[in-house]
């Protein structure tokens, strides 16, 4: 009869996500989602450990939460606008070497033709060989300035760029006070 007497446990049904994200970011990732309600699924978080293997740059992680949350629908709503920043800041992050790349390689290819140039030129009969230098010279700067040209114009991506990411880490820490505030 004691036994019949335990302290029975009131089932709770949960809810499953699993994200997927380079190992720098995952301690900010999970911060984030306990904020929606979400906590680290413990029954297999040690399953996926042998699975990030150094190599390899994301890990995935496992949550779960009450599907009975107070708030429900507050708090996902609060969670895709977080998952819409975290987009954002990807992009923004992405953006910054772009145009950066698109123009030290036009600069190379236009190196590489005129060295191109340079080449036919010396190889004609008879040879052009003033023709050849007056090609191979910008030639030469078409193949060394590309990565001065990356190098500067990422920094300028950088400075332009970095506020954004700043004002949405803001917006996301807005968040995070919001949902905070719906779960306790």
């Amino acid at each position: 009869m004691e036994n019949r007497r335990k302290k029975t446990v009131d089932f709770i049904g949960y809810e499953y996500k699993e994200i997927a994200a380079e190992s720098k970011k995952i301690s900010f990732l999970i911060d984030g989602y306990e904020n929606f309600g979400w906590e680290i699924d413990e029954k297999i978080a040690g399953i996926n450990e042998n699975v990030s293997l150094p190599y390899q740059s994301k890990i995935v992680v496992r949550l779960k939460r009450d599907r009975k949350i107070i708030n429900k629908a507050e708090l996902t709503r609060l969670q895709r606008n977080f998952e819409a920043c975290l987009d954002e800041i990807d992009k923004l992050e992405g953006g910054r070497t772009t145009a950066a790349t698109m123009y030290a390689l036009i600069v190379g290819i236009l190196g590489t033709a005129f060295m191109a140039g340079a080449t036919f030129a010396v190889t004609t009969q008879p040879p052009h060989i003033i023709l050849c230098i007056l090609l191979a010279i910008p030639g030469f700067i078409g193949w060394i300035i590309p990565y001065y040209i990356y190098k500067r114009m990422t920094e300028k991506q950088t400075e332009k760029i970095t506020p954004l990411i700043e004002e949405k880490y803001d917006e996301i820490y807005e968040i995070f006070e919001k949902g905070n505030r719906l779960i306790n």
